[in-house]
């Protein structure tokens, strides 16, 4: 089963796909104008659980040094241009995506 994950900044969703289908929505906030998020192609080199800080309950480093998903100790920042280049996430959002997705999955960010 091969799993792809898009990054849609203008909706600032997360779209699990599987097989080139859709298969799970989650709503993200994203990088603020003068941190924002980087547009490409990454792959996800590690995950950390309880990493501390405002990372919430899990984070998952992408292949850009120091840009990563992970949850967030705010929740009311989802859906908001508020983080410093990261892809945040509900905590249960982060944690249910990190079971299903293996490390070196593709990550595309696009505007």
């Amino acid at each position: 089963m091969a799993y792809l994950i898009t990054v849609n900044l203008s909706q600032r969703r997360l779209i699990l796909m599987q097989n080139d289908s859709p298969v799970k929505s989650y709503p993200v906030g994203i990088g603020k104008e003068i941190t924002p998020t980087k547009t490409g192609t990454y792959y996800i080199v590690n995950k950390v659980p309880n990493p501390g800080g405002p990372f919430g309950a899990l984070w998952m480093g992408l292949s850009q040094p120091h840009y990563g998903i992970h949850g967030t100790n705010n929740p009311s920042s989802i859906g908001k241009v508020i983080s410093h280049g990261c892809i945040r996430m509900y905590n249960q959002d982060v944690l249910e995506l990190a079971r299903i997705v293996p490390i070196g999955t593709t990550v595309i960010i696009i505007n």
